[in-house]
């Protein structure tokens, strides 16, 4: 693939982008030298400044190695960072997996047994949820699109796994309620990832909100299906992604 002129936008990022395609490509393997700043420039049009600092992205990510009078040369063709979200993202679909066997069934059960006092923990820690929304956005996230802030990502996914835990120890079972509890860190760590990774969906309160209501009515179905839908969107997005990096 040759080399093109940068476009104008964001240099810095296009370059590295070109670059990156080009290792991948096998354009240069590695041990191989890549060509000088004043080459690189040269071809994709854009000043030395903008080639040195694209390379020291490369190198920082590990698929680069500059040495000292002797130029920069390639140590990947992959770029670790990129196989890391892969990785993460596997990892957050195995979590999703798994909370949907213990949530649904966990809903289920509270839509059956659940208490007054149930209904009302479950709703303040809605509450919370969307009062830590109402601090990040001037709109919902199901409306705007938007995650919370990435300061706030974990202090969300503490209110989010408190919902949860809610919504399955309503269900009374004390085995189903220690197991999630021992599995409410894995949650909280894919659910804090989830929120960095811009390319998957925003968060829904209106399927938190369904859940609570299904759960409120006394229908078991209902309350599971309930369950059920809220974790079936990230997981098909996570699915999709896996996909198209297994492919792209």
């Amino acid at each position: 693939m040759a080399l093109r002129a940068a476009g104008r936008q964001s240099l810095v990022d296009t370059v590295v982008e070109q670059l990156r395609a080009q290792l991948a490509e096998g354009e240069w393997k590695v041990g191989d030298r890549v060509p000088t700043e004043h080459a690189l420039a040269e071809q994709l049009q854009v000043g030395r400044n903008t080639v040195r600092e694209a390379v020291r992205v490369l190198v920082h990510a590990g698929m680069l190695q500059s040495r000292q009078g002797e130029g920069t040369f390639v140590v990947s063709t992959t770029d670790p960072a990129e196989v890391m979200r892969d990785v993460r993202r596997a990892g957050i679909r195995d979590v999703l997996e798994l909370r949907i066997a213990l949530e649904a069934e966990g809903a289920r059960l509270a839509a059956l047994r659940h208490t007054p006092a149930d209904l009302r923990r479950m709703r303040a820690a809605l509450k919370l949820l969307e009062s830590l929304e109402a601090l990040e956005s001037p709109e919902p996230f199901e409306h705007a699109g938007e995650q919370p802030a990435s300061g706030s990502h974990e202090l969300y996914a503490s209110h989010d796994v408190g919902f949860h835990i809610a919504v399955v120890d309503a269900a009374h079972n004390a085995a189903l309620s220690a197991t999630y509890g021992w599995f409410s860190t894995s949650v909280r760590e894919s659910l804090v990832a989830s929120l960095g990774d811009r390319e998957l969906p925003s968060i829904s309160h209106a399927d938190h909100r369904a859940l609570v209501d299904a759960i409120a009515s006394g229908d078991p179905a209902a309350a599971e299906a309930a369950a059920r839908a809220l974790l079936e969107t990230p997981k098909r997005a996570i699915e999709a992604l896996l996909a198209a990096d297994a492919t792209g």
